[in-house]
């Protein structure tokens, strides 16, 4: 090898120890102030349900303060069809009803034509560490029924170390 080329290698293996060291950080659970590992809920949620037009919403039962958003805010306020009742509502305004015994799963054409679609899903975080429940809501051409992307979720918060077990 020429001696040209040992800086060249020593300086590519000092950063590719860096990046490895950096994936590995960002791979680690990293509690959030309600003690939820957002970053491994990020990476479960995505895989699961993962869509520019969904929100998810996690939430103390007892204070209703949320302590995990997945998505834009955008897309956490914005009013949809609420499917199993007159109007419309947020997953924000929808959170309420995650305390429903039984939850909630609702799924409508959020347009006319039906082109479009939306799926919403509020219910207790099965076997939560902690009295979680969510809210959560998928709206366009793929959008998933409520009742999938519960599914889903279940195995998403078991994956994440959120809940003990899947839900299903």
């Amino acid at each position: 090898m020429r001696p040209a080329a040992q800086p060249c290698l020593a300086r590519f293996g000092a950063m590719l120890g860096c990046a490895l060291a950096l994936l590995a950080a960002a791979c680690s659970r990293s509690p959030s102030a309600g003690g939820v590992p957002t970053r491994a809920l990020d990476a479960a949620v995505a895989h699961a349900i993962g869509d520019p037009a969904t929100c998810l919403l996690m939430a103390q039962a007892a204070t209703g303060r949320v302590v995990y958003r997945y998505g834009d805010g955008f897309n956490c306020a914005r009013p949809l069809p609420a499917c199993d009742r007159p109007g419309t509502l947020s997953a924000q305004s929808a959170l309420p009803l995650a305390s429903t015994p039984g939850g909630r799963f609702a799924s409508c054409a959020s347009v006319a034509d039906g082109s479009r679609m939306v799926g919403w899903a509020e219910a207790k975080v099965p076997d939560a560490k902690g009295d979680l429940v969510y809210s959560a809501v998928m709206e366009g051409p793929n959008a998933l029924p409520g009742r999938w992307i519960n599914s889903r979720l279940a195995d998403a918060f078991a994956r994440a170390g959120v809940s003990s077990a899947p839900g299903h």
